[in-house]
């Protein structure tokens, strides 16, 4: 796993796909990074089974792409609500589920 500290647990994940679940139409789609293999997921807009596949642990990260204003505001504010480490990016938000050791990260 390229020396990577967890920082995010299952809990916290399924708060997450809640919190995205209950945006209803203005839910975002999401791809993921794989801590065995680098892969990069497709985009995908399903978060009730797609995102439980296979679980969380090796997750590095999910970014979650924005398509207009109000949804960039709706994901921010669910995201603060359950206080996730992440950034804002150019198309969304990324979340990370493991960090390097003595990469500073902030929450939303």
């Amino acid at each position: 796993m390229k020396e990577l500290q967890p920082i995010l647990n299952d809990t916290k994940w399924l708060e997450i796909r809640e919190s995205m679940l209950s945006l209803g139409g203005l839910s975002p789609v999401w791809r993921s990074c794989c801590t065995i293999n680098g892969h990069i997921s497709a985009w995908d807009g399903e978060w009730f089974c797609h995102f439980l596949d296979g679980g969380f642990k090796d997750i590095e990260w999910v970014e979650i792409r924005t398509d207009f204003a109000a949804q960039e505001k709706a994901v921010l504010r669910a995201l603060k609500v359950i206080h996730v480490p992440g950034t804002a990016t150019e198309n969304g938000f990324k979340i990370y589920g493991y960090i390097k050791p003595g990469f500073a990260i902030d929450y939303l």
